[in-house]
């Protein structure tokens, strides 16, 4: 019995963990992104089309886990700044595609070196063994909970 509650007190004190350094992370690249006046939700679209420029808004709410209504807006404001633009697909006229514009460039750029600043600052002072291990849990939690999902999904 005294390990069941060992067991049930580890296991919440990850999960809080967990919540607690996500949230703090959020928060910290919230402050260091306000100077360059672009919203987490921003940034995350342009990091995913730098990573494959005309993703369709269906693919962007997918991989942000965002209604596509939501998705809608977030590229509206983007266009207006002239940091996106949106086009139709070549074989589907009713599927519109978003690019990156070349300001969008020199904004991610920017980004990239506030985040690596950012995570320069939280991982100071960790062993890279350490990170590793971490990051290898991390990776191995991510894993079973898509598992967990996908299965979910399925049923």
């Amino acid at each position: 019995m005294a390990d069941e509650a060992h067991s049930t007190d580890w296991e919440l004190r990850l999960g809080f963990l967990i919540h607690d350094v996500s949230r703090l992370r959020r928060s910290a690249f919230d402050r260091c992104l306000k100077p360059l006046n672009v919203t987490r939700s921003q940034w995350w679209v342009l990091a995913y089309l730098s990573r494959e420029d005309g993703m369709t808004q269906s693919q962007l709410a997918e991989e942000l886990d965002l209604g596509k209504v939501a998705v809608g807006g977030l590229i509206d404001r983007l266009e207006k700044s002239g940091l996106v633009r949106r086009g139709a697909d070549a074989t589907d006229r009713r599927v519109n595609r978003v690019f990156l514009e070349p300001k969008s460039k020199q904004l991610i750029n920017r980004m990239r070196k506030v985040s690596h600043q950012l995570n320069e600052r939280i991982l100071d002072g960790l062993a890279d063994t350490k990170l590793e291990v971490a990051a290898t849990t991390l990776d191995a939690m991510k894993r079973n909970l898509l598992a967990y999902l996908q299965a979910d999904e399925a049923a």
